[in-house]
């Protein structure tokens, strides 16, 4: 089966330099731009079906694409969201105390949660979807970090490649499921 996964569309934190895990922000004008572009790739790929965080920035993100592909349906599943970055969040991406922390996968930010139970969390939803959708097309609308971690059930990478994958706002990542 074929998986699309998309991150949302640019915020107001992203462009501050923010970190912005499961703080609930809504896309700035340029992220809905950006929406309305990934909508106009999306129309063409089949897609059957919209998986989407629960978060503004990433439903704001589902809608424009579902409604631009045939009102397609959108399902919120809570196992999509951000990586819960506890103390840092609102922090600048670049200090140093989470820079440290986020090289550290089995490591809990404090207040938040580890790389590992996003992978946990993340790898049991692809695996259900695998189950229950093994004849449709589908696309997942999650965050920076939980693509990050969604891209490694597909491509093994080292623990450099990891930390270095970004996945800019609206990029398209096409998998077969």
């Amino acid at each position: 089966m074929k998986l699309y996964i998309t991150r949302h569309g640019r915020t107001r934190w992203n462009e501050e330099g923010k970190i912005c895990g499961q703080t609930d922000i809504p896309l700035m004008e340029e992220g809905l731009k950006q929406a309305e572009a990934l909508a106009e790739e999306a129309a063409g790929k089949g897609i059957d079906l919209i998986i989407t965080s629960p978060l503004t920035r990433a439903v704001q993100t589902a809608q424009i694409v579902a409604h631009a592909c045939g009102d397609l349906p959108v399902v919120v599943d809570e196992r999509l969201i951000e990586q819960n970055f506890g103390v840092y969040e609102g922090e600048q991406f670049q200090t140093p105390a989470f820079q440290e922390n986020r090289a550290q996968f089995a490591c809990r930010y404090p207040g938040g949660e580890s790389a590992l139970q996003v992978a946990a969390r993340t790898y049991a939803l692809l695996d259900e979807i695998k189950r229950k959708y093994p004849d449709k097309c589908v696309l997942l609308v999650s965050h920076g970090f939980a693509c990050r971690v969604l891209h490694t059930y597909f491509t093994d990478v080292t623990n450099e490649e990891f930390s270095r994958f970004s996945l800019p706002n609206c990029k398209l990542l096409e998998y077969e499921l």
